[in-house]
């Protein structure tokens, strides 16, 4: 494991959400009013979670990396980033975090999460790495994370996939990450059969660790999809 110093966080509990798998759309509105109304004494929160099938397109997208979606909807979004896909059996994990509180910078972030995957891969025995070049976790040269976020006003928002036990199809019919033949994979594909909650069990705990916080809890109630 990569040691990375702690960032100064003004407050050092990290409270985490297991949604289970809701549509797309409500969640990124309630990310969108999470972050709108936090204040400096809002506790950060991370939302764990899956989608039904759903290509997001972000604020770099352009249109000819969607080749051809079928049924599938395409959402224009408000991430960094370009186009992805969403789909049953993947782990999303959506960053609602006070990084100016933090005093971290956007590239310290990214590369924070991209050590927790990795390390999280590595409890697996899976070697993965980073890309200077394409944000994301990769596996010998194909693509088993990504990353995406937004930043509004001093708070981070969207975040992580983590592919772990789902259909690849749909990725054929866009350029992931805008990048034509880029080659996916997933965490069963390497291992067999994972279950996807001990997975995001181990994702909580490589966030916090990776992100350095002092402790972490379940939060349920007080959240509006709609």
């Amino acid at each position: 494991m990569s040691e990375l110093p702690a960032p100064a966080l003004g407050l050092r509990t990290l409270g985490f959400r297991e949604l289970g798998r809701v549509d797309y759309e409500p969640v990124w509105r309630a990310m969108q009013r999470f972050t709108d109304t936090r204040d400096a004494h809002t506790t950060d929160e991370i939302w764990l979670l899956e989608h039904p099938p759903v290509f997001t397109q972000g604020q770099a997208g352009k249109a000819e990396h969607v080749l051809f979606p079928g049924a599938i909807p395409v959402v224009q979004v408000d991430r960094g980033g370009q186009v992805t896909y969403h789909g049953p059996g993947q782990l999303v994990g959506y960053l609602l975090l006070d990084v100016r509180r933090a005093g971290m910078g956007v590239r310290e972030l990214v590369t924070r999460i991209e050590q927790s995957l990795i390390d999280l891969l590595a409890s697996y025995g899976v070697s993965a790495c980073a890309r200077s070049d394409a944000p994301g976790v990769y596996v010998d040269g194909a693509k088993i994370a990504s990353l995406g976020l937004r930043i509004r006003r001093g708070c981070s928002f969207h975040g992580l996939a983590l592919n772990v036990d789902m259909d690849l199809q749909p990725f054929q019919r866009i350029n992931p990450c805008g990048m034509a033949n880029l080659p996916m994979t997933q965490l069963c594909d390497l291992l067999g059969p994972v279950s996807i909650a001990e997975v995001q069990a181990r994702l909580r705990q490589q966030l916090v660790n990776s992100l350095g916080y002092a402790d972490h809890m379940t939060l349920t109630g007080g959240l509006e999809l709609t």
